[in-house]
């Protein structure tokens, strides 16, 4: 009877801890489909001035979430769209990355990494949680998944990215929007 008490204890703490992890991840709710219309939004940027997709319309927005600003993972998905940056000009295309980080923070990594995109500070979570981004919490750090939305210039949701691997994300975007290349 023991050992059917203690697989009933270890059963129910297994299933709190794999719900609580799921709840972490999911807690902004279900991420946009392809064709929902993108939630118009105003962030601050790095250098503090308020940004709206609204101020996009009419050109393909490349809308990525990613975990931190100076992290390896983070700097390296930057500088390839960076790198990148001419191509999507010529696409009719606009950069604009997302985290919970700081207007600050973002101002410090975008002169750092020398970058001349929009990046758009979210610490609230409302662009986040508005676009059912997952986020992480580690401790009293709150982290958004890495996820990219290409949105249309009519507004729409084209492209969803749930799982990005940094190296190569770019190229993924570019490939994409040249399928949408009239």
């Amino acid at each position: 009877m023991q050992r059917a008490g203690l697989w009933s204890v270890f059963a129910i703490a297994l299933i709190v801890v794999l719900v609580t992890a799921k709840m972490a991840w999911a807690a902004a709710g279900d991420m946009l489909a392809v064709g929902a219309t993108a939630p118009n939004f105003t962030l601050p940027s790095q250098d503090n001035t308020p940004v709206h997709l609204s101020d996009f319309k009419g050109k393909w927005v490349v809308l990525y979430f990613y975990p931190k600003d100076m992290t390896s993972g983070c700097t390296l998905e930057a500088h390839n769209f960076q790198r990148d940056q001419a191509k999507y000009n010529a696409l009719n295309a606009a950069i604009v990355g997302v985290s919970l980080d700081t207007p600050d923070s973002h101002k410090t990594f975008c002169t750092k990494e020398n970058l001349t995109f929009k990046l758009l500070a979210d610490p609230d979570h409302k662009v986040v949680d508005a676009y059912g981004v997952p986020v992480l919490t580690r401790g009293q750090a709150s982290f958004a998944k890495r996820v990219t939305y290409l949105i249309s210039p009519d507004g729409k949701v084209a492209k969803v990215w749930p799982a990005v691997k940094p190296g190569e994300h770019s190229e993924e975007v570019l490939a994409e929007l040249q399928t949408h290349k009239k």
